[in-house]
This record gives structure tokens, sequence and C-alpha cells, in this order.
């Protein structure tokens, strides 16, 4: 540009042209950036709002009610972990004595204080003395006294048992005796039957009790004794009356 503003003729008009458009857009490029001067500011104002924004977080710059706020949480956080502390050494403490208390019941089960046998000593037999027997007399008289004793402990423990009660095991039983038809008579029937007789045996209550057709059976109760009185033997023994039973049914069977 400044060689060519030296020269006094221009052959060339394409470079002239082009020296000339250089020569207008100067001025106009210094007013582009004069107006666009006050966005420039507004983007380094911002910019520095943000640095400013950026270094009080990073020095942890907060408000008065957010620290009270976390004091808050902070101080209620610490007493939660105190009293989780108690609970957790009360619980110890706690299985502590039960594993001592169980180690105790464990060593009594096991018979750990068990007394110990004592066995007797035996006396040595001395072969110097074998012919000479200066406590004879004395052994005759323990040996006597032992055996006393033994003999008064067993007629007590004889006497005793002889006191004690036997329980003696009952059955209460009822039968059907069904006759062969409406013409026999039922009350000679049941006094037939109570003429049987054995230790252990007790008739009870009795009763007719229709079937059909006018014909009744004889419902009878009685109670035995299990070791004397089989009940085969009952039901046998009553249906030898082939006069007036036709058949022998037990109704009920109960322990008594």
């Amino acid at each position: 540009m400044k060689v060519e503003a030296l020269d006094k003729f221009w052959a060339d008009k394409s470079r002239y042209d082009l020296a000339e458009k250089r020569f207008y857009e100067g001025p106009q490029k210094v007013t582009d950036r004069s107006h666009y001067s006050p966005l420039v500011s507004e983007i380094a104002k911002a910019r520095e709002h943000i640095q400013n924004s950026l270094e009080k977080i990073d020095g942890v710059t907060l408000d008065d009610g957010l620290n009270s706020e976390l004091a808050k949480r902070l101080a209620q956080l610490e007493g939660e972990h105190k009293e989780l502390k108690t609970q957790v050494s009360l619980l110890n403490e706690l299985l502590t004595a039960t594993v001592k208390r169980l180690e105790t019941q464990l060593k009594l089960t096991n018979g750990v204080s068990k007394e110990p046998e004592v066995e007797a000593k035996k006396p040595e037999a001395n072969d110097d003395d074998d012919d000479v027997d200066l406590f004879g007399s004395d052994s005759e008289e323990e040996d006597g006294e032992a055996a006393r004793i033994r003999e008064e402990r067993l007629a007590a423990y004889a006497a005793k048992k002889a006191k004690k009660v036997q329980i003696i095991a009952k059955s209460n039983i009822i039968l059907d005796v069904k006759p062969w038809d409406d013409e026999t008579d039922l009350k000679v029937m049941e006094t037939e039957i109570r003429k049987i007789t054995q230790d252990g045996l007790l008739w009870g209550a009795s009763k007719f009790v229709p079937v059909a057709f006018g014909i009744q059976k004889l419902s009878i109760s009685c109670v035995v004794e299990d070791d004397k009185v089989s009940i085969d033997w009952l039901t046998e023994e009553i249906e030898k009356l082939e006069d007036f039973v036709q058949s022998v049914d037990i109704a009920a069977f109960n322990k008594i």
C-alpha cells in the first residue's frame, strides 16, 4: 500500500481498485469495533462474576442458615452414634452372661460335680500272723452285727412293699344277649346268666331292648378283673345256655 502510494501513475486498473477498497474499508472496521465494545464489556463482566462464584465455592463460603442446619444434623448423628454404641455394649454384656450361664448348666448336666468314688482299701495280709488271730472275737461280733442290720433292713423293705396298694386292672363290659324268638322268657334267661360266677366277675344293671317284630334282647353290664376273668371265657359260658341264647355281642368295652 505504501509503495503504491508513492507511484504517480497506476497502469493496472485492478490494483487501483483494490487499493481504493482497502482505503475505504479501514475506517469502517474501526467503527464496527466501537459498535461491539459494549458486548465485549458484558462478556468480561460475566466472566468475572463466574470466576468470583468459583472462588467462593472453592473456599466453602456458606451462609449462616445453612451452617446452623448442618450443625444440627451433625449433632443429631453424633447422638444416634452414641446411643448405638451403648446398645451394642449392653448386648455384648448380656451375651457374655448368657454364655457363662449355659456353660455352668452344661457342667452340671455332664456330671462334673459328681462325688469321687472312694474305694475301700483292703488290708494287706501278713504272712507272719496267719496262725495268730488277735482280733478274732471282735471280727465275729462285727459280722454278726452287720448280718443283724441287713436282716432288719430286708424285713422293713418287705413290710413296706406288702403295704403298697397294688392297682388292679378292671374293665366295664356291656353284653347284648339275643334270644331265639319272642317266646323266650328273658327274665329266666337273665337269671341263668347271673348264675355264672367267677372270682373277679361282678354283674351289674340290665334292661330289655326291642330289636324287631316284637323280639327283645337282653343288655346286661358287668365289671371284670382283667387278670382273673377272660372275655372269651365269659361269652362262651353264656352261649352254653343254648335253650335261651342265640348269640352274644360286646356292645361296649371300657377300661376302669
